[in-house]
């Protein structure tokens, strides 16, 4: 295999493993190996220790000494801090993104928001996080601030795992409904509305996990 190629696969494999992380697919505390990764991923070690190191360094893993891997397990000050951390950039996003939402993007955003209702119908962790996830990621992308989106990419992922394990606690449904008072106010060209409704939705539920 090439640089190019072994490049590549590294690539892959570590966007992999993030998606599985963001989505909640490895519980908090849950410990997994190297070597179990290299299996899961048809990898070899060394590149997945790699992609370990990279994702540690963003917060999303921890690993030993001993080479024990876990996704953390979040105390209530850290949600809280996130939850802030997402009420300060994802509203001046979605405003930044204000002068695109074009009508394809606001059609986009519905079609979502349907897949949303879908998987709290489906009793579905994982599809939730997914569904809700793309909508403001479809929203945000249009900000056109690379940097800003990177950041709170990373928020996203730390609280995944959690987000996934305290699925049930949530009040679901009203994440649709948040979104379509986002939708309204794109439709209406409303900023002060748009930030207030996606300050409202990316908290929360957040604050359910705090204070059930």
């Amino acid at each position: 295999m090439s640089d190019q190629d072994q490049s590549r696969a590294h690539e892959r494999v570590y966007k992999t493993l993030k998606s599985d992380v963001m989505l909640g697919r490895i519980s908090p505390g849950t410990a997994v190996t190297l070597r179990g990764l290299g299996e899961k991923y048809n990898m070899s070690v060394t590149p997945i220790r790699e992609t370990v190191r990279r994702l540690a360094a963003e917060g999303a893993l921890r690993m030993s000494n001993t080479g024990r891997i876990t996704t953390p397990r979040l105390s209530t000050d850290r949600i809280e801090e996130l939850a802030g951390i997402r009420a300060l950039l994802e509203p001046e996003l979605a405003a930044r993104a204000l002068p695109r939402a074009h009508i394809a993007l606001i059609d986009r955003l519905e079609s979502v928001n349907k897949a949303v209702d879908h998987a709290v119908l489906g009793d579905d962790p994982s599809l939730y996080i997914s569904a809700n996830l793309e909508f403001h990621r479809a929203l945000y992308l249009r900000a056109q601030a690379p940097a800003m989106l990177a950041l709170v990419e990373t928020v996203w992922l730390q609280l995944g795992p959690t987000m996934a394990e305290m699925y049930g606690k949530l009040r679901r449904p009203s994440a649709s409904l948040h979104h379509s008072k986002i939708i309204s106010a794109l439709k209406a060209g409303d900023e002060p509305s748009l930030k207030l409704a996606v300050r409202v939705d990316v908290t929360q539920g957040l604050r359910m996990l705090t204070h059930p």
